[in-house]
């Protein structure tokens, strides 16, 4: 178990820094050019290191199609009461899409290689392969929708280069293309320093943030919605499939994933409520350091 509390806990050594420094700084950190600088250039280096240093295997799809399945499930449910629920366009754009991406990626897969071993990594791999997807497919538009109409909300998603650099180095790893180590020391270097200033520009965003100014009804849906109704229809969904058990408890895991850092760059990109994002963010996470361990106990039932 202190593997698991050392995998969480590692990552917020960066956080704390970003809010340290804008405490300092303050209006001298400009927060707006760090989000374009990572989002348009650094986090192109993240998505293909990310695919290419472990080969794409068509073979293991079965695992991420089922949490897309998932996922498309709980986008359906929210369409049908968040409209009901928040009148704001931007707590409805964050109401809709925030609880459905996970940090699958710098939490879910060290996680779950301290619960299940390194054997989990090419499944691990391609789950986030699927979110990154989810992202800046599905998570473009709705933050997007917060301040933009439906067609611009489309364009921006064409927009990113992020999603082009996901499908070229897809094809090119499916066509068993192997970088040269120089290449790959290159995408590392890029990709390090787009997680960390991920994390970074969330600690940046969490200085002045107010969590008693968010709206009870919004924290009470993420956290409902993050933390009881996708763990459950996870469970409904894979209880119903036979699969190895490792498999499903790394679907059931990644999907309890508390919100990934990437809100905070949408919501920051799009001007949709961003401080608000990033209280979300930190409360789920803190969240997450006690509900992991009632997850873990659910997975002797999958």
């Amino acid at each position: 178990m202190s593997s698991i509390i050392f995998s969480i806990l590692s990552i917020y050594v960066f956080i704390v820094m970003g809010y340290l420094a804008k405490r300092v700084f303050k209006e001298k950190i400009d927060d707006k050019t760090i989000t374009l600088l990572n989002v348009y250039f650094l986090q192109v280096f993240l998505t293909f290191w990310g695919l290419l240093i472990h080969p794409v295997d068509i073979s293991l799809i079965f695992a991420p199609s089922i949490y897309f399945f998932i996922i498309i499930i709980a986008l359906i449910i929210s369409a049908l009461f968040a409209s009901h629920l928040f009148k704001e366009k931007k707590e409805y754009s964050i109401a809709m899409v925030a609880a459905l991406i996970g940090n699958t990626g710098n939490l879910g897969i060290p996680l779950n290689i301290a619960i299940f071993g390194e054997a989990s990594i090419p499944y691990t791999t391609v789950v986030n392969l699927v979110n990154v997807f989810v992202v800046y497919g599905i998570g473009v538009y709705y933050y997007s929708r917060g301040s933009f109409d439906v067609r611009t909300s489309l364009l921006n998603i064409v927009k990113l280069p992020i999603l082009w650099a996901a499908i070229i180095a897809i094809l090119l790893s499916i066509n068993s293309y192997q970088p040269s180590p120089e290449v790959m020391k290159m995408l590392m270097m890029g990709a390090y320093a787009s997680m960390t200033m991920q994390l970074f520009l969330f600690g940046i965003y969490l200085y002045g943030t107010k969590i008693k100014e968010i709206n009870k009804t919004l924290i009470t849906w993420v956290f409902g919605f993050k933390f009881l109704l996708l763990p459950l229809l996870a469970f409904m969904v894979l209880s119903f499939i036979e699969l190895d058990p490792m498999i499903k408890g790394i679907i059931f895991i990644e999907l309890m994933m508390p919100l990934a850092v990437a809100n905070v760059n949408l919501a920051s990109l799009y001007d949709c409520e961003p401080k608000k994002v990033t209280a979300l963010v930190l409360l789920t996470s803190i969240a997450f350091l006690g509900l992991i361990f009632i997850g873990v106990k659910v997975l002797t039932y999958l």
